[in-house]
């Protein structure tokens, strides 16, 4: 039995047989957008766990030097050197269409083009391991950068997957089977209404015939 009150007729029937054919073409392309998005999600993943050690081999070897330098130089000194950046950098944003999915592509660019601009004091009185510091440092910002954005494509990617992964669920274990159940009920109904139907035809038939042979 359906689990809401429908009126068993052909009109009814039909709108049932419609909904039903749009629901499963919906369900197909609902279930191949979501295997397409866990197709990308799992490079995406893969992705993410090689920039993240690179970037975290990066920042290790940076903090390391950079603590060498804090030995060898006075904390004072150290502030004093990297009190005044002159170098600057501006962020870009764009997006990505994913699979109706707008994932966000970062992009930056440097005030400046001379790349001994990230060095923000005399060399004379500092330590080597300060300037290697801040190229490690420079070098590795990319990497984050990209990091950045992998890890909210991800983030974005699973919404997504898990939206539709609902609404997949919802068609194959709800919608379907109740279109499926009410035009059982339905055909069933008819069924026996047109059987009904003949069984009587065939009562007023013999009538008639009953009548005709009296008279």
């Amino acid at each position: 039995m359906p689990n809401q009150v429908i009126t068993p007729t052909r009109m009814v029937l039909n709108q049932q047989k419609g909904r039903l054919k749009t629901a499963l073409r919906g369900h197909k392309l609902l279930k191949d957008k979501c295997d397409e998005l866990m197709r990308q999600f799992m490079q995406i993943i893969r992705k993410n766990q090689e920039l993240r050690k690179k970037v975290e081999t990066g920042l290790t070897d940076a903090f390391a030097s950079l603590q060498v330098a804090s030995s060898i130089m006075s904390p004072d000194m150290l502030e004093q050197a990297l009190l005044y950046p002159r170098q600057s950098v501006e962020l870009g944003l764009s997006y990505k269409n994913i699979m109706s999915v707008n994932v966000p592509q970062y992009t930056f660019k440097t005030k400046s083009n001379d790349v001994s601009d990230i060095y923000p004091y005399s060399f004379a009185q500092t330590s080597g391991e300060l300037d290697d510091a801040l190229d490690k440092m420079s070098k590795v910002f990319q990497d984050m950068l990209e990091l950045a954005q992998i890890e909210k494509t991800m983030q974005m990617l699973a919404e997504e997957i898990e939206k539709t992964r609902r609404r997949v669920n919802a068609l194959e274990y709800v919608m379907i089977p109740e279109y499926q159940e009410n035009i059982r009920y339905i055909s069933m109904k008819l069924e026996e209404n047109e059987n009904s139907t003949k069984v009587r035809l065939l009562k007023v038939k013999e009538m008639v015939l009953k009548d005709a042979g009296y008279k």
